[in-house]
């Protein structure tokens, strides 16, 4: 295992994790790492990584337009059309998911250093274990993501072999010459499973890009909840033992809380302008996200009932494939869910935060407490497109539309 860690370590030497925080690269290392691996890391100034980068984006966008091509001069029967537009789909939102993402890299590059800032405080264990209990989700979630594609890009190479179908390829594209000899098959194919491979890696990479900043900001907003909820305890670890009216004429005390609070204050406000900041940049990628998901899950599960008693190896390819659509969307819905709650909970760590024991009567004390519990009640919602909340709510509601569009096709090809 740790000749594998070293050797992974050796062969992605990305320049993104120079001079970066031992908390950004808790969240970040890998993805960073699996991003430049793939070729699509915008942090390279190398010559030989450049020349890397534009090559495997050339045959990424060659293999879209070869599959548009056969999209469009092939599918001529509702089998065909769906799927040729299973695969084309998700390669071609992820294109955009990738172009946006790189014209507001500035942007994400500060998001993942968005701990260094001085207000963000992790001095004591709890707050710590919270850091390494979000960093280990991200971990996980990260291996579940991963491990689904790559089940699903294996099987799916796998499938040509055994279809019985002659000079078949992993998928349905048009090529530029006729490949369907036994001469040209077996270089075609290689070279296919190739250039398939990286833009299944492509098609990751911004899944798990996405989730590791969706999460980096979460924790961000769990730290903060527990700083306020402990304000007291943070200005003195005596004050549980002391009076209310010895706390109040207690001015050392007085000044450091005062301190305290508006540093907490200006991380709140620190926090809600990069969420703000992120959920206009993700607005319209994430509305195209949810469209294309909702189309997806309709036309696999689709693929899946005609498939089950057709082929096995079909069957299970596009069942993990749906299997990896719908997580994606789940965890993506799950963790936008969640800042919406932990950034409600910042009111409620306010209120518990002790400030009956008689320094809310302190002079500008009320006014600050009054003024984040009002910010924090205004829910923080991620949108798509300003259309719908990105929530579990809605995940639900669209496994039920594509539910329901799945009975009406099943219907047609009856």
């Amino acid at each position: 295992m740790d000749a594998f860690k070293h050797a992974w370590i050796k062969l992605t030497p990305t320049q993104a994790l120079e001079q970066t925080w031992a908390l950004e690269k808790a969240f970040f290392e890998t993805t960073y790492r699996l991003v430049y691996i793939s070729g699509l890391s915008t942090f390279e100034q190398s010559t030989i990584y450049t020349f890397y980068s534009g090559f495997v984006k050339t045959l990424i966008g060659l293999f879209i337009c070869s599959e548009i091509w056969n999209l469009i001069s092939e599918s001529k029967s509702l089998n065909g059309f769906v799927d040729n537009i299973n695969v084309t789909l998700i390669h071609v939102i992820a294109v955009y998911r990738y172009i946006n993402m790189v014209s507001n890299r500035a942007l994400y590059k500060k998001l993942a250093a968005s701990m260094q800032s001085p207000y963000f405080d992790i001095h004591t264990k709890d707050r710590k274990k919270l850091v390494k209990s979000w960093a280990s989700k991200n971990r996980k979630y990260l291996k579940l993501l991963l491990v689904l594609g790559l089940c699903t890009l294996s099987i799916w190479y796998i499938y040509p072999l055994v279809d019985g179908v002659p000079y078949n390829l992993t998928v349905a594209m048009r090529l530029p010459f006729d490949y369907r000899n036994p001469t040209l098959y077996p270089p075609t194919y290689i070279v296919v499973v190739i250039v398939f491979n990286f833009i299944g890696l492509f098609v990751m990479s911004n899944d798990l890009v996405m989730q590791s900043h969706l999460i980096h900001l979460i924790c961000q907003y769990s730290v903060l909840g527990n700083c306020f909820e402990n304000i007291l305890t943070d200005c003195s670890p005596k004050v549980n033992g002391i009076q209310s009216t010895n706390f109040i004429s207690n001015n050392k005390l007085k000044i450091k809380y005062l301190r305290r609070f508006n540093n907490l204050i200006h991380q709140h406000q620190f926090i809600l302008d990069n969420s703000m900041a992120l959920r206009n940049t993700l607005s319209l990628p994430m509305l195209g996200q949810l469209v294309s998901s909702g189309m997806l899950i309709c036309f696999i599960a689709y693929q899946v009932t005609l498939n089950v008693k057709l082929s096995i190896t079909k069957f299970l390819a596009s069942l993990l494939y749906l299997s990896y659509n719908v997580f994606e969307l789940y965890i993506f819905c799950k963790w936008c869910n969640e800042i919406k709650i932990q950034s409600e909970n910042i009111s409620i760590a306010v209120y518990c935060s002790n400030w009956e024991c008689g320094i809310a009567l302190q002079k500008g004390v009320r006014s600050r407490i009054m003024l984040v519990t009002s910010r924090a009640q205004k829910s923080l919602v991620l949108t798509a497109g300003g259309f719908c909340d990105l929530s579990l709510v809605t995940f639900t509601t669209l496994m039920k539309s594509s539910y329901s569009a799945l009975t009406v096709l099943l219907r047609f090809q009856d």
